[in-house]
């Protein structure tokens, strides 16, 4: 028995050190990618070693952890799904063994747990630590600015721990709820994670829509549209003749005793706007048969099927939280680890998949799209770390709510494990069920607005009420150009 004990803790042993290797050879595979995009995006600075410099570095090192944990928490759930659907289809396999569900939990208790580390310790630390400067009358220095950062990290962890607390002293008012005020560790971290999530979640929900409507308008400037009815050499003649204009009028300009600065801006960015324009004008040209006519309406009709399905599926989630309690996401525990989730096996698992890279890919571009986060937008080589560091926490938390988006909006049936199953809004009927709606609703408005705009411009123009700006639909960038005949082209 002895012996038999010994054997059981030595496999528990090598199978604990197993699980780490591999999530530590996935995690480094994640934050080498950070890394590299993070630095293509970052403002490029001088080599001189100083303070400044090494702030800078830590900060840097912090969002590329922080960017890493973003990627796993997006590639959670549907790593689960295929690591489920390998179980199912080679249960007894010698060389999958390694792949269970010790390993697939204990990569979302470390999600979990890093997702919490970067967004209340990482993440404040890493602004103030930039920001800092040292107490006034204090020897400046990179020891002033961590004393400086702990208090700032202090004083704000006393904040919010005074807003959870007022926050669930009012919301739950019984002695139960008032004894597990004053445990930190198993009440304050998870209600509050589970207060992020609820905004991650609500964040998604005004984000996707919007980024659903843009996806058509950011492949359509990626990609080459069809050309029909239309002279582009003629085009690029007349765009040809205006960069002509505008370079002769910006040589005179600066030539004058006494150029006026704002007249030679202007013109340097309608110089600028025209050569771009030419480019997409030479590059249109340039394409080959396939890639106008078959490319470009093939990407349109996956981007439109996709949409399409997402939208059918949570209408169908909504007839089954109707009619199903399991439907619930916190109200089931069988769809896990080693169950049958999909109807169709495969081919559904990896619809599911895809449907999930798309919807967090729409929410990126989303999040872009809205007025209240363009500031946040990332250029190439010319990228503040302070703006890096909002980019990181706005993706932390979007990729965070990811999988508990997919699960409520009924992509997949696939239960969510560790502490994102915790969360308490979960298991409300009311919030599920209005989550879905309005995900439904605000999907198919941002769809219709979108496909009948030019209908609704000429409408307008018809009807002579163009003048009173009535419709705010942002204009195409290419709607301006040049037709055949030299006039302007209009729909």
């Amino acid at each position: 028995m002895e012996a038999d004990d010994v054997t059981i803790r030595e496999q528990n042993f090598h199978s604990q050190v197993r699980e780490y290797i591999i999530c530590f050879l996935l995690f480094a595979v994640l934050y080498i990618v950070s890394y590299f995009i993070i630095t293509r995006y970052k403002r490029k600075t001088d080599d001189h070693e100083d303070e400044d410099a090494v702030v800078n570095r830590i900060s840097l090192y912090l969002c590329t952890f922080t960017l890493a944990v973003s990627g796993g928490a997006v590639f959670l759930l549907p790593f689960s799904i295929i690591s489920n659907e390998i179980l199912l289809s080679f249960p007894k396999s010698y060389y999958i063994q390694w792949l269970n569900g010790s390993l697939i939990h204990g990569l979302w208790n470390l999600v979990s747990l890093f997702s919490n580390l970067c967004l209340f310790v990482l993440m404040p630390f890493a602004y103030f630590f930039l920001e800092s400067e040292g107490f006034a009358g204090s020897k400046k220095g990179i020891k002033a600015r961590i004393l400086e950062t702990f208090v700032m990290l202090f004083l704000l962890a006393l904040l919010i721990l005074g807003i959870v607390w007022v926050a669930s002293a009012l919301i739950d008012n019984d002695a139960a709820s008032m004894e597990s005020l004053y445990d930190l560790w198993e009440f304050y971290l998870p209600y509050l994670y589970s207060c992020i999530s609820l905004m991650g979640g609500l964040l998604l929900l005004m984000c996707t829509p919007v980024g659903l409507s843009r996806m058509f308008t950011v492949m359509g400037q990626l990609l080459v549209k069809p050309t029909i009815l239309e002279d582009l050499d003629e085009q690029i003649y007349c765009i040809h003749l205006q960069e002509e204009a505008l370079q002769r009028r910006l040589n005179g300009s600066s030539m004058c005793t006494y150029p006026r600065g704002g007249l030679v801006n202007q013109l340097s960015k309608e110089l600028d706007s025209i050569r771009n324009m030419r480019n997409k004008l030479e590059r249109r040209k340039q394409a080959s048969g396939w890639e106008k006519n078959l490319l470009y309406p093939m990407v349109m009709l996956i981007l439109l099927a996709g949409t399409t399905i997402s939208v059918l599926l949570v209408v169908l989630n909504i007839l089954y939280l109707l009619v199903d309690e399991t439907a619930m996401p916190k109200g089931s525990t069988e769809h896990g680890i080693g169950s049958t989730l999909s109807t169709f096996g495969v081919a559904q698992a990896v619809l599911e998949i895809i449907l999930m890279f798309y919807l967090m890919a729409s929410s990126v571009v989303g999040f872009y799209s809205l007025r209240l986060f363009e500031g946040l937008t990332p250029r190439k080589d010319d990228t503040t770390m302070t703006t890096i560091i909002g980019c990181c926490v706005s993706l932390l938390v979007l990729s965070s709510a990811l999988p508990v988006m997919s699960r409520t909006l009924g992509i997949t049936r696939f239960d969510l494990l560790g502490d994102f199953g915790r969360f308490n809004w979960l298991g409300n009927f009311y919030i599920v069920f209005s989550y879905n709606l309005l995900f439904a609703v605000v999907t198919t408005l941002c769809l219709v607005r979108k496909f009948t705009s030019a209908v609704r411009e000429e409408l307008l123009k018809a009807l002579g009420l163009d003048k009173l700006q009535l419709s705010n639909t942002p204009t195409d960038p290419e709607s301006g150009k040049l037709s055949a005949n030299g006039h302007q082209k209009t729909l």
